[in-house]
C-alpha cells in the first residue's frame, strides 16, 4: 500500500515536470538543417589537416551532407579561404615575462552552388585568453590546445547555424 502511494506521487511529479517542459517549448537540440543545395558538398581548402576543416567535415556528415572528393561531383562548394590560428601576448610582468596570452582562430569562407552564391564571403574570429606561468609549461601548453579545440567547436557551430538559417 505504501509503495503504491509513493509510486503515484513520483509518477505525478514526473508527469508535472514533463508537462512543464513541453509547455515552455523545450526541445532537444538536433542536427541543423543544411540547405538542399548542399546535399553533395565539396570543401575547398589549402589545409586539409586543420582542426576547423576536420571538425567541419564531421559535423556536415552528421547533418546528412554527402561530402565528395571532386568539385565536379558536387552540388555546392564550401570554400575555406582563410584558416589561421595563433596566440598573442596580452600582458607581461615587470621582468618582461609574458603573463597572459590570447589564443585566436580566424576563418574566412563562402559557399557557392553552381553559378549562384549561397553565402557571401564571411569572416569569423574567436578568441580566448589564459594566464601563463613559466613553472607550469606543460600544463599551460595543454590548456592552450584545449582552448583552441573549444574555439573550433564554437566556430563550426556558428557556421552550421548560419547555413541552417539560409
Amino acid at each position: 500500500m505504501l509503495l503504491s502511494k509513493q509510486f503515484i506521487i513520483i509518477s505525478s511529479i514526473l508527469l508535472l515536470i514533463g508537462c512543464g517542459l513541453a509547455s515552455c517549448g523545450f526541445q532537444l537540440r538536433t542536427a541543423p538543417e543544411i540547405p538542399i543545395e548542399m546535399s553533395r558538398t565539396y570543401i575547398a581548402t589549402d589545409n586539409k589537416y586543420s582542426q576547423f576543416y576536420r571538425k567541419l567535415r564531421g559535423e556536415l556528415r552528421k547533418s546528412g551532407v554527402q561530402l565528395v572528393d571532386l568539385p565536379s561531383e558536387s552540388s555546392a562548394i564550401f570554400s575555406i579561404l582563410t584558416d589561421d590560428t595563433n596566440r598573442r601576448v596580452l600582458s607581461v610582468s615587470a621582468r618582461n615575462v609574458p603573463r597572459e596570452y590570447e589564443v585566436y582562430y580566424t576563418i574566412h569562407y563562402s559557399v557557392e552552388s553552381g553559378k549562384n552564391t549561397i553565402m557571401m564571403p564571411q569572416s569569423l574570429t574567436l578568441t580566448r585568453d589564459y594566464t601563463y606561468d613559466e613553472t607550469l609549461v606543460l600544463g599551460k601548453a595543454r590548456e592552450e590546445e584545449l582552448l583552441r579545440e573549444a574555439i573550433v567547436d564554437d566556430l563550426v557551430r556558428i557556421v552550421l547555424r548560419q547555413l541552417s538559417s539560409l
